[in-house]
């Protein structure tokens, strides 16, 4: 889907619904789970950076695609609406504080891609994007990647 075409669904790909996403959205202990935020602190401070891939391909509904960026629902969700937005191109982007000036472009892209799905998904009144940055910002999943939730009332402090 390109964004010329509008703020729609993109159709589903050739394979379905199955698509390449971010392995520490696999656990299935954390799926529902009231402890899943301590289980996803724990996941961040075990986890260690790499280079290397970081996907895997697991079932989950794409929400959002273009040339750049890719959009699906999380599979451990925190809200009743919680998608994840990923560059489809890693390219050194293992965090945020990585970013270099040439991620700026597909920076852009994220943010309004998640514009796009919000709108799409009906969350006028509001909603929240989240990037976790290293260990004491809970990352658990070394490629940069956004969190879009929303279809409830956020708090705040958030953390």
């Amino acid at each position: 889907m390109s964004r010329s075409s509008g703020d729609q669904v993109p159709p589903a790909t050739a394979s379905g619904d199955r698509l390449a996403v971010i392995a520490s959205h696999l656990s299935s202990s954390r799926l529902g789970s009231p402890a899943s935020m301590a289980g996803e602190k724990d996941a961040a401070l075990a986890a260690e950076p790499v280079d290397g891939p970081t996907m895997k391909e697991i079932s989950s509904q794409v929400v959002y695609e273009d040339q750049k960026i890719l959009a699906f629902r999380d599979i451990s969700p925190q809200a009743p609406i919680h998608i994840i937005i990923i560059p489809k191109v890693k390219d050194g982007l293992s965090r945020l504080s990585k970013a270099e000036e040439r991620h700026v472009e597909v920076l852009g892209s994220l943010l309004y891609a998640a514009k796009i799905v919000a709108k799409q998904e009906g969350l006028e009144d509001g909603f929240r994007i989240v990037i976790n940055d290293g260990p004491k910002g809970c990352q658990s999943v070394y490629h940069l990647h956004v969190h879009l939730l929303g279809g409830r009332q956020m708090n705040w402090p958030p953390g």
